[in-house]
C-alpha cells in the first residue's frame, strides 16, 4: 500500500481509499477523481492492494473524512467496518463511484451523483445526509434492499458485463443445439416462511409464499416489508424490526449472499450512518 499527501487549497482533511478493484477497472476515473479532490482538499491519497489493507486505512484516518473511491462492495466495507468498531457516528462517508454499472446500483440508489467529476466535487461541497442502517442479530448490515430467498443475480438486475454476454452466448448456442421446451415457464418455487413484523404476524408456516423483500427507506426509521405471496400478488406494510424463520434459506442483503439460516432478526437504526450527497435543490 502506498500513501501520498499533496498539498490542497481547501480546509477539508480527507482519507481517500481508493479501492484495487477500481483502478483495475477505470484508472482514468481514479486519475480524475483523485486530481479533483487533491485541488479541493488536503488529501492524503491510500492506495490499497488488498482488503485487509484498506480495512487497515481506514482504522488509522485519525481525523481525515474518509472518501472511498470504488464500487458498492467497497462502500459496504467501510460502512460495515465503521460499524463493528461503532464509528459510524464519528462522521459521513464520501463515495467516488467507479466501476460497471451493475456494480453501482446500490450507490446510485442512494443519491451518490453519477461520474468521478460530480461525486468529487460532492465530496467537497455536498451536504451530510443521515441514512437509516438496517442490522441483524448477527451484527450484519444492509444499506439498501433485503431480498429472502436470496434471489438470483439475473432478477436482482446484478449481472455484470461479462456475465450478461456469457448467458447470452449460452442461451444462442442452447436454442441451435436443442428444440424449445413444451412449457414457456417453469411454475415459480415457494417457501414456508413466518414473517414477522414489529411482533405482528404477516404470515405463517401453513401458507407458502415465493419470497419476502425489506427496503430501507433512507431515512425516518422505517422499513417496507413485502411479502411476494404469488401471481404477482404482494402484501406489503412499514416495520422498524423484522423476524424471518422457517426451513433453511439464504438471503441477499444488498451483494452479499448469507446463510443458510432458519431465523433472522433485522431492526432499523434510525440516522446511524452519513454520507456526503449534493445539496438538495430547493
Amino acid at each position: 500500500m502506498s500513501a501520498a499527501e499533496p498539498p490542497g487549497d481547501g480546509d477539508h482533511q480527507f482519507l481517500v481509499l481508493i479501492d484495487p478493484v477500481a483502478r483495475r477497472t477505470d484508472g482514468e476515473s481514479v486519475r480524475i477523481a483523485k486530481d479533483v479532490l487533491s485541488a479541493g482538499s488536503h488529501a492524503k491519497i491510500c492506495l490499497p492492494d488488498t482488503p485487509e489493507e484498506f480495512i487497515r486505512a481506514l482504522s488509522r484516518r485519525g481525523s481525515r473524512r474518509p472518501v472511498v473511491v470504488g464500487d458498492d462492495r467497497a462502500l459496504l466495507r467501510a460502512v460495515a467496518h465503521l460499524h463493528r468498531e461503532r464509528e459510524l457516528s464519528g462522521g459521513a462517508l464520501s463515495l467516488i463511484p467507479v466501476g460497471a454499472a451493475p456494480t453501482l446500483e446500490l450507490a446510485h440508489a442512494l443519491g451518490v451523483p453519477r461520474g468521478a467529476v460530480a461525486a468529487a466535487r460532492s465530496a467537497l461541497d455536498g451536504t451530510v445526509r443521515r441514512l437509516d442502517l438496517l442490522v441483524d442479530d448477527s451484527d450484519g448490515v444492509v444499506l439498501g434492499r433485503l431480498s429472502i430467498p436470496a434471489l438470483p443475480p439475473s432478477r436482482e438486475g446484478a449481472h455484470t458485463g461479462v456475465t450478461a454476454a456469457w448467458d447470452t452466448c449460452r442461451s444462442l448456442v442452447a436454442s441451435l443445439v436443442r428444440p424449445a421446451p413444451a412449457t414457456a415457464h417453469a411454475p415459480p418455487r415457494t417457501y414456508r416462511l413466518r414473517v414477522e413484523a414489529d411482533g405482528v404476524l404477516l404470515n405463517d408456516l401453513d401458507r407458502p409464499v415465493e419470497g419476502v423483500s425489506v427496503t430501507t427507506q433512507g431515512a425516518g426509521g422505517l422499513v417496507d416489508v413485502v411479502i411476494h405471496t404469488g401471481q404477482g400478488m404482494t402484501e406489503s406494510r412499514e416495520a422498524k424490526a423484522v423476524t424471518v424463520s422457517g426451513a433453511d434459506f439464504r438471503y441477499r442483503a444488498d451483494i452479499h449472499v448469507t446463510g443458510p439460516v432458519r431465523t433472522r432478526t433485522w431492526t432499523v437504526r434510525a440516522g446511524a450512518w452519513s454520507l456526503i450527497l449534493p445539496p438538495v435543490a430547493g
